[in-house]
């Protein structure tokens, strides 16, 4: 049987979910024993409820543009029929685990996500054990793995899983490339990975550049979600 995985990742209204935060979008790529298929999943989602600001100069994602989108009610069947039985790769997993977990609770006999996948891995600790001590957002792993992440202007739940999909891939060994003359091993982590990368589908979004106070309201966020360290200009999530 062929070993399929899902790169898995999502955007929010804010935090925490105790208090009532939910989806606004997930995104997903598929892997077959460790080759990109092309095959996606992306859905942004009514969450019935306000954005946060802080939340909003993340993702870009406003109230009038999410009052549009279909509820995690009315999606619900075939996001669990693109995960079902695979293992989920996701950066913080505990973090999107638990928002999806909330939408199912929040619908009568759907359970957990638990009930439909296989396991689920964190590539956030997979990255602390072979970086201990080393920053390990996904902006970090980008720069280390020599990994091409210059369209992430704004987080975006589709580019974030199709980035930690060549993250992952060049993470835990990859498929390496059969040409040793023009990549020495070691040289450039995406290029022996074997990494394609596909197309972003994004709908045209409003850009909100975010203030001096929105930036220090993220990194106090961010500290309290427990993520690494934020770097100097763009906040990142991860």
């Amino acid at each position: 049987m062929a070993d399929r995985q899902i790169i898995l990742d999502t955007e929010t209204t804010g935090l925490p979910v105790s208090e009532g935060h939910r989806l606004v979008e997930i995104g997903a790529v598929e892997l077959i024993d460790r080759k990109l298929t092309g095959k996606h999943y992306h859905v942004y989602l009514n969450p019935e409820r306000p954005v946060d600001p802080e939340a909003l100069a993340i993702h870009g994602l406003d109230d009038n543009f999410l009052a549009e989108q279909p509820k995690f009610a009315h999606i619900v069947s075939e996001f669990i029929d693109f995960v079902r039985d695979s293992e989920l790769i996701i950066h913080n997993a505990e973090f999107d685990v638990g928002f999806i977990n909330s939408e199912l609770g929040r619908l009568a006999g759907q359970g957990a996500l638990s009930d439909y996948v296989a396991s689920v891995t964190d590539s956030l600790a997979l990255a602390r054990q072979k970086y201990p001590g080393q920053r390990n957002s996904l902006d970090a792993l980008c720069r280390r793995l020599a990994i091409d992440n210059s369209e992430r202007v704004l987080h975006g739940a589709l580019l974030d899983s199709q980035i930690l999909a060549d993250v992952y891939l060049a993470l835990t060994g990859g498929q390496k490339t059969l040409s040793f003359d023009e990549h020495p091993p070691g040289a450039h982590p995406a290029l022996e990975a074997g990494i394609i990368r596909l197309p972003v589908a994004r709908a045209a979004l409003r850009v909100i550049h975010p203030d001096s106070d929105e930036q220090q309201a993220h990194a106090d966020w961010l500290l309290k979600l427990g993520k690494e360290g934020v770097p100097k200009g763009w906040p990142e999530r991860f």
